[in-house]
């Protein structure tokens, strides 16, 4: 019989396994899972060299799986090359506006990036605007990125490095904010504001050190694999250079950005387990903090709405027409890849579903996971629909916690704003869902989506649609084998089953033994990637 290398007992386990959900002891050998089982039944591959490890009444469960994360950002916001001034860390308009002004006073004259704008959050602030920026940095670059990162402001000076003008054409899925000269006001909305954030960009012996910030932070949270959703491919380098150097400490499936050319120049056969390029990211509108999703209905006209810019009765719209959405879909899905597409508003996702059932129509394919992103305002109708197709969605419920109050009284009312990620009508449709943080937008989380989740509580305690609450057992699989399954990876990782990879995570308590709201309040005590510890104390 095989010994062990590492064997824990002495806690709960939870595997995501359907065929054995829980178990009392866990067995590893190498980078894999050799046994789970009773107590008795995995220390029979105790050996002379068995490393045990004593859980003390903690929980063992699969590593977090993050399907939807931005970690070459993130990371960028962490190691300070943008600054930080998102609500988690500058909670007041005063805080906000005093790191901008203490690094606009110093002698440096880079790009002064800033990234976490968000009246919504924080109260007192509009939105930037040109002359206050010229104002602020008359000769010296400066941008500042929306929260959400789909909104960037600018200044002349920003403008004239970036080489952008008021002869510059808006791209495809995104535009420049312009007045009734056609002269620009300093803002981009999607994608054209990717030439603005590309004057922070890095070479890829940069972004180590970056990459090394990052992952030891999503370590530090439990998750063992991440999507880089958006992935420029200039970055793969730096991934694959972060890999041979033990830097990476989760797993990485990557979206690479639709671009203009329609193609990908990365084969669909690339990478290993440890690092893949397996989709395509495409966006059909934008962020409800921003006031460009498309919706069937408008925002409300609140001080909220006035704050973020918007007019009376203001509603948004897709990025692209039918026809553009049609065209990328077809090109990509035709090359063999998956899609991903970013969509909030219930407009949006009509358009959406609408080109996907045609393309599956013409171009079908059993397993095909295309994948809907965000979902804010899908309504139970459309999720059955999604279902139906075979699509799969992935939800950002942390929004309920940072933004629930303002969704209801501030955007779109009871009716429309509780029901936000309407998790629960998810399920109930059949589908396989996922849960995501996408950070920067919000820190990596994983037990507060799961708390989210089954809570349906905003940071006030206010509690919004609980019709569309999850089980806990529904948000842990949502946080672990279905996102593995999105990513085309949950025959390697996502559940705990003999043969995968020891990718782990051990909690301070089984979160079922807590009240639900207290969920996110568990200790990650360590976590395992192919049984290598990355994180936390010594067990």
């Amino acid at each position: 019989m095989t010994s062990a290398d590492i064997i824990f007992t002495g806690g709960a386990v939870l595997t995501a396994d359907r065929k054995r959900p829980t178990a009392e002891a866990v067995a590893v050998a190498g980078d894999r899972i050799l046994a789970i089982g009773t107590t008795a039944e995995v220390l029979a591959h105790q050996g002379p060299k068995s490393r045990m490890i004593d859980l003390r009444r903690g929980c063992l469960m699969p590593g977090f799986v993050e399907a939807h994360g931005h970690p070459v950002l993130d990371g960028i916001v962490r190691s300070g090359a943008m600054i930080d001034i998102r609500p988690v860390t500058a909670p007041t308009a005063a805080d906000v506006l005093d790191r901008i002004k203490r690094e606009l006073v110093s002698d440096d004259d880079r790009v002064a990036h800033f990234f976490g704008w968000d009246p919504l959050l924080q109260e007192g602030l509009g939105t930037p605007e040109k002359a206050w920026m010229d104002e602020m940095a008359p000769d010296r670059p400066f941008i500042i990125t929306h929260n959400s990162g789909h909104a960037v402001y600018f200044n002349t000076a920003a403008a004239r490095v970036a080489g952008v003008s008021s002869a510059t054409e808006d791209p495809t899925g995104g535009s420049f904010g312009r007045d009734g000269d056609g002269e620009l006001t300093g803002v981009a909305y999607e994608s054209a504001g990717w030439r603005l954030r590309a004057l922070t960009a890095h070479r890829p012996d940069e972004l180590i050190p970056v990459l090394a910030t990052e992952f030891a932070a999503l370590s530090a949270a439990g998750v063992t694999t991440i999507s880089d959703i958006g992935f420029d491919p200039a970055h793969r380098p730096a991934f694959d250079q972060a890999a041979r150097n033990g830097v990476l400490t989760a797993r990485v499936r990557m979206y690479e950005k639709a671009g203009p050319a329609l193609r990908s120049e990365v084969p669909l056969d690339n990478g290993d387990d440890l690092v893949k390029q397996i989709g395509i990211k495409i966006w059909c509108d934008g962020s409800p903090w921003v006031g460009n999703i498309a919706t069937s209905f408008p925002y409300l006209n609140t001080p909220q709405t006035t704050a973020m810019g918007l007019g009376c009765d203001h509603r948004g719209h897709p990025n692209y027409t039918p026809e553009q959405l049609r065209e990328i879909s077809e090109a990509y899905f035709a090359a063999g890849w998956q899609l991903a597409c970013h969509v909030h508003g219930d407009e949006g996702v009509d358009m959406v579903l609408d080109v996907w059932e045609e393309l599956l129509g013409r171009q079908p394919r059993p397993d095909h996971r295309l994948r809907l992103e965000h979902c804010g305002t899908m309504t139970a109708e459309q999720y059955a629909r999604a279902a139906r197709i075979g699509a799969t969605c992935s939800l950002f419920v942390d929004h309920l916690h940072y933004w629930g109050d303002v969704l209801v009284d501030g955007l779109f009312g009871p009716e429309r704003g509780a029901r936000w990620a309407a998790a629960g009508s998810a399920v109930r449709a059949g589908l396989r869902i996922s849960l995501h943080n996408d950070p920067p937008v919000t820190p990596e989380e994983p037990l507060r989506n799961i708390a989210v989740a089954t809570t349906r509580q905003s940071s006030s305690g206010r509690v919004l649609a609980p019709e569309e609450r999850l089980t806990v057992d529904q948000a842990i699989r949502a946080q672990t084998i279905d996102p593995a399954w999105q990513l085309f990876c949950d025959d390697q990782v996502g559940s705990l089953e003999p043969g995968k990879y020891a990718d782990l995570v051990v909690l301070s308590a089984d979160p079922h033994r807590v009240p639900p709201r207290e969920i996110a309040g568990l200790e990650v005590r360590a976590t395992f990637l192919g049984g290598r510890q990355v994180h936390g104390e010594v067990l």
